[in-house]
């Protein structure tokens, strides 16, 4: 990631964001369209985010880190992996490319280019839920750097595939791409009324991962010293 310029890095994050918020809604519009069954409907949008997320990580992580999330750069950049100095950027471009991806998918199958959206998600367990969602991505990719880096793409998107279906809010985990799903009333909308109870709950998901896996991934100092007693 050193090797690529800034400019360059924002391209790919605002890309993948815009690619990754086009799959979630253009996959709920076409599944919507092809079965009235809402279960059916939800495990071909499921598939597709989850596949997806393996590919953009796969070819834009090198690039980026392929974060395609405010709230992963946050946290990298609490941690320093990212310079603070590029964080707003990140962030900006992800805002940029998740509003863009919309925008794509209402182009592709003849919608308004923005249609704000009436479904409503609010409520503590729907906060909950996305805290949940979030603390549990965010887990998934501090402790697979950590151990398996090359398992990465797979580990996120399997995660978000299971997420979609253990979580009451379907884990969007992610503000950016909550605030390109309240520009479409369709099937992965979310009110723009219920957007910062969503990005309340991210934030401090993404906050309490970072805290725990922080010190959860650190040798301990007494194992440390128990094992240079034995020598």
């Amino acid at each position: 990631m050193a090797s690529f310029n800034l400019p360059r890095r924002l391209v790919a994050e605002a890309l993948g964001t815009a690619m990754l918020v086009a799959t979630v809604v253009g996959s709920g519009i076409m599944a919507a369209s092809l079965t009235g069954d809402t279960a059916l409907a939800l495990l071909g949008n499921t598939l597709a985010t989850g596949a997806m997320l393996v590919v953009l990580i796969t070819i834009l992580g090198p690039i980026s880190g392929a974060h395609f999330n405010p709230v992963v750069s946050l946290v990298f950049a609490m941690s320093r992996t990212l310079a603070k100095r590029d964080l707003a950027g990140y962030v900006a471009a992800q805002i940029f490319g998740g509003i863009a991806g919309t925008v794509i998918a209402h182009l592709m199958f003849a919608l308004p280019i923005v249609e704000l959206s009436s479904k409503m998600r609010t409520g503590g367990a729907q906060w909950f839920s996305e805290g949940v969602a979030t603390f549990g991505l965010l887990a998934s990719i501090l402790a697979g750097i950590r151990f398996e880096q090359k398992a990465v793409p797979w580990l996120v998107g399997l995660y978000i595939t299971a997420a979609y279906w253990f979580t009451a809010s379907t884990s969007f985990a992610n503000p950016a791409v909550a605030l390109a799903r309240s520009l479409t009333n369709t099937f992965s909308g979310l009110r723009p009324i219920d957007l910062p109870g969503f990005w309340i709950a991210e934030v401090a998901g993404a906050v309490a991962a970072l805290l725990l896996f922080t010190w959860l991934l650190q040798p301990g100092a007494s194992s440390t010293l128990s094992s240079e007693a034995k020598l």
